[in-house]
């Protein structure tokens, strides 16, 4: 079977059908299951032979957040999730994007719409395929060592690495002020983002340059991490 291998996940007949018209005219797709429920969602999409899930937030039983961590605590980051759904709080979108999904496509869409944005996931796929399996040459090795000689990586020299997305890093990102530090637990609460999402993003600005750490002690325990958004 070949092309990205794709399950459509949304409870109304009518959109699913809808759905499988426009992937069908998208090339390099395949379409290889649906769901009509949250249940049968986190079955089919923890399973192997999954790359794309087309995923509805509103579900009969339990929403498309759970059932992307049921998805992400069996596969990991190997499968993408593009939402598509109605659902619009701040909660719900800021809690897809803290799951890395690819995209999230509100309803109702246009067929143009639907299309631009398969294709252009598409595109990306490939490109990071091709990219991850590309040796260094000589000229990218020495830029990479030109940049640590110059100082701490930026994030726009440091690329992301597998599983983080440029939108949650902007999210963690906003969540911290120069001034002020902050703890994990703080970032947690302004970001919606999980506490493991946000360790991971802090990580990342850290190793980038963007964050400084520092460190409070208390009277017993461990001392707590604190960072705060660099400047200059």
């Amino acid at each position: 079977m070949s092309g990205i291998r794709t399950v459509i996940v949304d409870d109304d007949p009518a959109a699913q059908r809808l759905h499988s018209g426009y992937l069908a005219v998208v090339e390099g797709f395949t379409l290889v299951g649906v769901a009509r429920t949250g249940a049968s969602a986190a079955r089919l999409v923890t399973r192997p032979g999954v790359d794309l899930v087309l995923l509805d937030m509103n579900l009969p039983d339990f929403s498309g957040i759970e059932v992307l961590h049921r998805m992400r605590s069996v596969r990991d980051w190997d499968v993408d999730v593009l939402v598509i759904s109605s659902a619009r709080d701040t909660t719900t979108v800021r809690q897809a994007l803290s799951a890395h999904v690819v995209g999230y496509l509100v309803k109702p869409f246009t067929k143009e719409a639907f299309v631009s944005r398969l294709a252009a996931y598409r595109d990306s796929r490939s490109e990071r395929v091709r990219e991850a399996g590309l040796p260094l040459g000589q000229g990218d090795i020495d830029a990479i060592a030109a940049g640590r000689r110059d100082g701490p990586a930026t994030t726009a020299t440091l690329p992301l690495a597998k599983g983080l997305s440029a939108s949650t890093l902007q999210l963690v990102r906003e969540a911290l002020d120069p001034v002020r530090a902050s703890s994990v637990r703080d970032v947690v609460e302004r970001s919606g983002a999980s506490a493991p999402t946000v360790r991971r993003y802090l990580d990342h600005l850290t190793r980038a340059g963007e964050v400084t750490v520092s460190h409070r002690f208390g009277a017993r325990g461990r001392p707590e991490v604190l960072y705060r958004r660099a400047v200059g």
